[in-house]
C-alpha cells in the first residue's frame, strides 16, 4: 500500500472547513495581546497563555533587540559545539536562582525539554510514573526513554500509590520517576503537591513538575508550583517554558547540579538541537527582570482570574476544579463545543475549543485564558457574551 494512503483517506479537516466550524491555524495579523486582529476584525484574546501580557512589555522587546544586535538572529549550532552563549549561561544562573534550585539548564523548545529530559533520565530498566492528563511532551518523552510508563488517574492519590506499588514490583534495580503538570493546560486545576511527596518518598521514587503553566503565575512571586505550596526543596526537577509568562521561546529544567550535568551530557533532544535563538534568550531575561521587579502584572493577572471563576460559576457555566488562569467551559458534546465556539467569534471573542483526545471523552471544552493586560470593560464584553450564548443553546438556565 502507498505510505501516502492515510493522507489521502484523512477528510475530517476538509468536512469541517466546508462546514464553517474549522477553529485551527486562525490568521493573526497584530501582536500578541488582550486584543488581536483577524480577518479585519478585532477580537478579545482569551486564547493566549501570554499571562503577565509581557509580549508587549517595551523592557521585554528592549532585552530581545539587544540581543539581537549584540549576536544575530541565530547560534546556527548545539550548546554542546558552537552555540553556548554568555547569556545562556547568564539565563541559567538567574533561572535557577528564582525557582530555588542549585542549577538550571535551557532548552530551545519547551515541548524538547521534556522530551530531552524525561528520555535521558528514565533508562531501559526504570519507570516513569505519569498522570493521565499530563501534556503531550511528558508522554513522547516517555517513549522515547524506552523505560517503562505507568499512568494513574488525574490527581488520585490513591491511584498514585498503586502506580508506584506496580512499578516497584517490576522494576527490580530500576528507579522511578513520578512526572506531573504543575498546572494542567486544559483544565487549570493544580498537582496536590503536598500529598504527592510522602509518597514519593516512601517508595524512593524521584518528583519533576512541568510548570509550563504556572510559571510567573503560582508562588509568592510567580516560582511556580512547588514554591505555591512551599515544597520547593521537596520537588526534585522543576521544568518550565518561555511561550507563555516567559514572552519568548524555549524551556528549562532546573535541578541539583550533578542531575543538570547529566543531562547536558546524555540528552539527545538537546546535545542534537541548535541552542536557543538570542534574541528569545534576551527576552527571557527581559521577562525575569519584570517579574521581579514588577509584582503588579501578576497581582493583575489574579484580580482579573478571581473575577472570570466567581462571575462564571454565578452564571451557571461548569469551570471544573479550576483555580488558575486557565478556565475551562466544559460542556460534554464537541458539537456544542464548536457551536458555541463559532458564536463567540461572531461576538468578538477567540477561545479555544477542546475536544479529545486533549480531554477525556466526555468532556469537551472551550478553554480560556486570561492576561494582566486584559481589560475590565473586555471582561464585561466577554461575560456578556458568554451568558447571552449560553442562554441561547441552553448550556445555562435564564
Amino acid at each position: 500500500m502507498d505510505i501516502f494512503q492515510k493522507c489521502r483517506d484523512f477528510t475530517e479537516a476538509d468536512e469541517a472547513r466546508t462546514s464553517g466550524y474549522y477553529p485551527y491555524f486562525t490568521v493573526i495579523h497584530s501582536e500578541s495581546d488582550s486584543k488581536v486582529s483577524v480577518d479585519g476584525r478585532e477580537l478579545v484574546m482569551l486564547g493566549s497563555n501570554n499571562y503577565l501580557g509581557l509580549t508587549t512589555h517595551p523592557h521585554v522587546r528592549e532585552r530581545a533587540a539587544e540581543a539581537l544586535a549584540k549576536y544575530g538572529t541565530s547560534c546556527t549550532g548545539s550548546r554542546l559545539l558552537n552555540g553556548n552563549l554568555d547569556i545562556h549561561e547568564e539565563l541559567e544562573h538567574r533561572l535557577a536562582a528564582f525557582v530555588g534550585k542549585p542549577s538550571a539548564l535551557v532548552f530551545s523548545t519547551g515541548f524538547g525539554t521534556n522530551l530531552g529530559t524525561i528520555s535521558a533520565i528514565v533508562g531501559r530498566h526504570d519507570t516513569a510514573v505519569i498522570d493521565k492528563d499530563d501534556h503531550a511532551s511528558i508522554y513522547d518523552g516517555c517513549k522515547l526513554s524506552y523505560g517503562k510508563v505507568i499512568r494513574f488517574e488525574h490527581n488520585d492519590i490513591a491511584s498514585l500509590e498503586e502506580a508506584l506499588v506496580s512499578a516497584i514490583e517490576r522494576n527490580g534495580d530500576g528507579g522511578v520517576l513520578v512526572v506531573v503538570d504543575g498546572v494542567f493546560s486544559m483544565e487549570g486545576d493544580i498537582a496536590p503537591l503536598p500529598e504527592m511527596i510522602p509518597l514519593c518518598r516512601r517508595y524512593g521514587a524521584r518528583l519533576m513538575v512541568d510548570d509550563a503553566h504556572a510559571s510567573g503565575v503560582l508562588g509568592p512571586g510567580g516560582e511556580g508550583t512547588a514554591a505555591h505550596f512551599g515544597v520547593t526543596g521537596d520537588v526534585d526537577i522543576i521544568m518550565g517554558t518561555f511561550s507563555k509568562s516567559f514572552a519568548s521561546l524555549g524551556g528549562f529544567i532546573a535541578a541539583d547540579a550533578k542531575v543538570i550535568d547529566y543531562i547536558k551530557h546524555n540528552s539527545r533532544p538537546f546535545i542534537f538541537s541548535a541552542a536557543m535563538a538570542p534574541p528569545s534568550v534576551g527576552a527571557c531575561l527581559g521577562a525575569l527582570d519584570v517579574m521581579e521587579s514588577e509584582p503588579e502584572h501578576r497581582l493583575r493577572l489574579w484580580k482579573i482570574v478571581d473575577r472570570m471563576q466567581s462571575e462564571y460559576r454565578r452564571l451557571g457555566f461548569d469551570t471544573g476544579a479550576s483555580t488558575t488562569p486557565v478556565i475551562p467551559i466544559i460542556l460534554g458534546e464537541e458539537r456544542l463545543v464548536f457551536e458555541f465556539w463559532r458564536r463567540l467569534l461572531d461576538a468578538g471573542v477567540f477561545v479555544n475549543p477542546v475536544r479529545p483526545p486533549a480531554v477525556p471523552q466526555g468532556r469537551a471544552l472551550l478553554r480560556t485564558s486570561y492576561m494582566a493586560t486584559h481589560t475590565d470593560e473586555q471582561m464585561d464584553l466577554v461575560l456578556t457574551a458568554f451568558e447571552r450564548i449560553g442562554r441561547e443553546l441552553g448550556v445555562i438556565g435564564s
